[in-house]
């Protein structure tokens, strides 16, 4: 029987198309009872390399584990692994709760978790509105709503507050500091600095599709003001450049 582990692993992890390189030899880890925060520029690799990690893209070269195996090998994805890409990704005419339903039903998830998860998102009183009619908030809380269903041990978050009022941001952070309290593994990818720092253990780097700093948030700071001011020392940026 395989060991549940609770840990991404990404181990030397490039991606080619044609002449450019999208991300090099990337490695770094994720693990249980963290929140991994995986930060950089626009462009320096981070959708390609969670994109690797879901089975989306196939890497070049090198291995990206969850729970020790590929994605598109694990038995119950969903209830393995919760991800969040590119928000609800709903059908425009589709009701929030009949996203949910088709996703549960596809899955063989019981379809008391769509109540659960609606609630938990704060999106019970606007399940039966269609997705069309959705604010970016509001879509962005349909897609946490979607990673959560099979009640996963890990989860894969990129820009999961975006869109979200300040209340809204809060309940999220609260969400995933107990989330991986609990012993889960959570990864997220985020341009917020203020709300990353205010949420992270841990803190992966990645400019130019290289790896430049992995460490907890105390290491990756010491010396700097702010987890802002180490990222823009770190990437060689400066405050204002599209990242």
């Amino acid at each position: 029987m395989r060991i549940v582990t609770r840990v991404i692993e990404i181990n030397g992890v490039t991606k080619k198309y044609g002449a450019k390189t999208a991300v090099e030899d990337v490695s770094f880890t994720a693990a249980p009872g963290r929140v991994t925060g995986f930060l950089g520029p626009n462009g320096a690799g981070k959708s390609s390399t969670l994109r690797i990690l879901l089975g989306l893209d196939r890497a070049t070269a090198g291995t990206a584990l969850i729970d020790g195996a590929p994605y598109a090998t694990l038995a119950q994805p969903l209830r393995t692994v919760g991800a969040m890409l590119d928000g609800a990704s709903a059908v425009p005419e589709r009701r929030g709760v009949d996203h949910l339903r088709w996703i549960a039903q596809s899955n063989r998830i019981p379809t008391r978790r769509i109540g659960e998860v609606l609630e938990t998102v704060g999106l019970t009183d606007a399940a039966t509105v269609r997705v069309k009619k959705y604010s970016l908030g509001m879509k962005q809380r349909l897609g946490l709503a979607a990673a959560l269903l099979g009640e996963p041990r890990i989860l894969v978050l990129d820009e999961p507050v975006n869109g979200l009022d300040p209340e809204g941001i809060r309940t999220v952070r609260t969400f995933l500091r107990r989330y991986a309290d609990a012993g889960n593994t959570v990864l997220l990818s985020s341009h917020l600095m203020g709300e990353t720092a205010e949420t992270v253990d841990d803190i992966v780097i990645i400019n130019k599709a290289r790896i430049i700093a992995t460490g907890t948030l105390a290491e990756i700071t010491d010396g700097h003001a702010s987890l802002e001011e180490a990222f823009f020392a770190l990437t060689g940026s400066e405050p204002g450049e599209s990242w």
